[in-house]
């Protein structure tokens, strides 16, 4: 399944960037996400990896990321390398009056979940969507929120 979801924030470029690309902050605001840990000496930039456990439908489960794209104040993409539900997630962040158009493009697969989970139907297409869309709302509402804090 591939999907696209676009929003504004009305936070600097450079500001949206550094937080979405910092991976540690995933559980903050991707809400199947527990845990993620660094597993090479640097967090973020191209090559660097780390290890995610996500709430599934079946438990908890691990997946090892690799960052495949990183421009800085532009773009980050990641993929799985290893783990259920194979995925790739590309956000590209852009400049617009008052803010910036954050946007994920995105391709995961039911791949290793157990039984009619495995394959995405419709309906599990719209709850994946729906809950993606949620995921980027918080992630908004955290950024405008750290911008009233400071």
């Amino acid at each position: 399944m591939t999907f696209e979801i676009s929003l504004r924030i009305h936070r600097p470029p450079a500001e949206v960037f550094a937080y979405v690309a910092d991976f540690r902050n995933m559980p903050r605001w991707y809400q199947a996400v527990e845990r993620v840990t660094a597993t090479t000496t640097t967090a973020t930039g191209k090559g660097a990896q780390f290890s995610m456990v996500r709430s599934l439908p079946g438990g908890s489960a691990r997946n090892d990321v690799e960052v495949t794209a990183y421009t800085p104040g532009e773009e980050v993409a990641f993929s799985s390398t290893s783990g259920p539900t194979p995925f790739r997630y590309h956000y590209l962040i852009e400049p617009i009056p008052g803010g910036t158009r954050l946007t994920l493009n995105g391709q995961i697969s039911g791949a290793g979940l157990p039984g009619p989970f495995a394959n995405f139907d419709k309906f599990a297409e719209h709850l994946f969507k729906q809950g993606m869309n949620k995921n980027l709302n918080t992630l908004k509402r955290i950024l405008h929120r750290d911008a009233e804090e400071t």
